[in-house]
């Protein structure tokens, strides 16, 4: 079986989350819930049920686990075809070193419990590829801008933490696609907002991080709505997610547009409504992809266990967990056409 290790060196601190975290989440709307495994298993599912039911939604309760043993981790089986892809110099070890981002909050990439091992939906695709090649995965915490060195000098065979394909990195890297990469406007819980276009922004105030893709959209948002002879969102800019929320809260600005799987977590534990969702690429379509250094040919194997994950349900099931299924692509690709 598949074991996942992070190594302690490039473990870094930060707040250690409860045992186990429970997310009810649902299909219609995200419910602002957080209980434990306990409480759940003496019948606070019929609850969320019963409430969801009375108010015309139907609910999945989703128990996510923060303990480093990750118990409730979807597996698959090797897949022999998948396995006979991946170059030798990287199989002889039986060892597949896989880089995450652990320093963020659920869903992607966080600290367990043990404030040391990575979990979140970043690490148990990996588990889902390792399983399929046959090798044992070894989670490496790494700093986001640590990761293209370290793909580049051997240190990590693969990085699976939220990066995006675009031209840039297409020049150095090979992808093989695994989610559509979508960002998400956020507002106060209760929020009359929806966002479906740039005609929707006009007028807010508006939330996001400089230099970003969402930031970009929101700039030719605001031209395209002044051209129209509507007023331009007023974009705020924040340190960090945290004085965001305390804005939000406040009624300082109207929304946020971030990461969308950041948005489910908040919305999930009741912090934040989602009231739209935009593709990053905007108007173009990206993907969020498992990256490798480019020329290896470890990106076939990867395709191709990612398309067994894909077969089998398990890909599904995985995204499911942890909430992102709306970012479902229908099939892995390798190495996606992008606008320059």
């Amino acid at each position: 079986m598949t074991r996942t290790r992070s190594r302690s060196r490039a473990a870094r601190p930060a707040a250690a989350l409860p045992l186990r975290t429970a997310l009810v989440l649902s299909t219609v709307v995200f419910l602002s819930a957080c209980t434990s495994s306990a409480e759940i298993e003496s019948g606070q599912r019929a609850d969320v049920a019963a409430e969801a039911a009375a108010a015309g939604e139907t609910a999945t309760p989703l128990v996510v686990d923060t303990s480093s043993e990750q118990a409730d981790r979807v597996r698959t089986d090797e897949d022999p075809d998948a396995a006979g892809l991946v170059p030798a110099t990287i199989a002889e070890d039986g060892v597949l070193r896989v880089g995450v981002v652990g320093s963020g909050e659920p869903p992607l990439g966080f600290l367990a419990d043990d404030n040391a091992t990575v979990v979140g939906s970043e690490v148990d695709i990996a588990s889902l590829v390792a399983d399929s090649v046959g090798l044992e995965l070894e989670v490496v915490n790494v700093a986001w801008e640590q990761w293209p060195l370290a793909l580049q000098s051997g240190d990590l065979e693969a990085v699976f933490s939220n990066v995006g394909v675009n031209a840039a990195r297409l020049e150095l890297f090979d992808f093989a696609t695994y989610r559509e990469g979508v960002m998400a406007f956020t507002a106060a819980t209760g929020s009359d907002l929806s966002i479906e276009g740039p005609e929707d922004v006009a007028g807010l105030t508006v939330a996001v991080g400089s230099g970003t893709n969402q930031e970009r959209i929101l700039l030719d948002w605001n031209a395209q709505n002044e051209a129209a002879g509507l007023e331009p969102a007023t974009l705020e800019y924040y340190a960090n997610v945290a004085d965001t929320m305390l804005a939000l809260q406040s009624g300082r600005i109207d929304t946020y547009l971030g990461p969308n799987p950041n948005a489910v977590y908040q919305a999930s534990v009741g912090e934040v409504d989602i009231v739209g969702t935009v593709n990053a690429g905007w108007p173009n379509t990206t993907y969020v992809a498992a990256t490798t250094l480019k020329g290896t040919g470890l990106v076939d194997a990867v395709q191709a266990a990612l398309q067994h994950v894909f077969d089998d349900g398990t890909y599904e099931r995985t995204l499911q967990r942890w909430g992102l299924g709306d970012e479902a692509v229908d099939a892995p690709e390798v190495n996606p056409e992008v606008a320059s």
